[in-house]
């Protein structure tokens, strides 16, 4: 899952890339209006945009970005690629310029790199909310709470369940124990083992591997944890 970052300040940029990365994106970085034009091709999950760019308007140049088609997967545009813009600016006509394009958020630098992985997190999950999430063969429904495999459907419990729909969410992201523990156990995650999300992901991966020996759906990351998908 790759995020585009438009934004002049280098060291700034810099920052977001490593924090971006060290939670498991990809990421394409361009410091002016004419470097995003070139590099983005609407494959990206979500764009970081810095309002005030050495060569022109952030706002504007989301707008033109979408109305060329370099931010959307396809025309409807409830498909436009969420972004969510930084500014130094603290003013609420710039705010409110940037929710008149369809901005997600708004973020006022500076600001806590936490809370703005937390802000990303919030977005693609709004995003990806009742979406059929498909990986190879495997299809999950969250609506119906239906998953599928090679068009069969397959029978999983509750916490299966949830683990394949939070490895499928996150394709190409490497998940720790602890953010399993989190986002699967949730508060009972502080009183159960690393062997039970281990022993849960085995029992998973029986009912959705064709061979076990070489797994291609849930991969280990050897030391840091699991990832689904490239």
């Amino acid at each position: 899952m790759r995020i585009g970052i438009i934004e002049d300040d280098r060291l700034l940029c810099q920052a977001l890339e490593i924090a971006l990365q060290e939670a498991g994106y990809g990421t394409a970085s361009a410091h002016t209006k004419k470097e995003a034009f070139s590099l983005f091709d609407g494959k990206e999950a979500l764009l970081l945009i810095d309002i005030g760019l050495p060569d022109g308007d952030g706002v504007r140049l989301y707008q033109q970005l979408c109305r060329e088609g370099k931010a959307l997967h396809g025309n409807p545009r409830e498909d436009r690629i969420p972004a969510i813009f930084l500014t130094a600016r603290d003013e609420e006509r710039d705010m409110l310029a940037a929710f008149d394009v369809g901005a997600e958020d708004y973020v006022v630098k500076p600001f806590s790199m936490k809370v703005l992985l937390k802000r990303i997190e919030v977005v693609l999950r709004r995003k990806s909310e009742g979406s059929i999430l498909v990986c190879r063969d495997l299809e999950l429904d969250p609506e119906r709470k239906q998953v599928l495999l090679c068009g069969e459907e397959i029978t999983l419990t509750a916490k299966e369940y949830r683990l394949l729909e939070y490895f499928m969410r996150n394709q190409g992201q490497v998940l720790t124990v602890d953010s399993l523990l989190q986002a699967v156990w949730g508060l009972d995650g502080e009183f159960v083992s690393e062997n039970t999300v281990s022993v849960t992901i085995r029992r998973l991966r029986k009912k959705i591997e064709p061979d076990m020996s070489r797994p291609v759906y849930i991969r280990n990351v050897f030391g840091l944890g699991y990832r689904m998908g490239e």
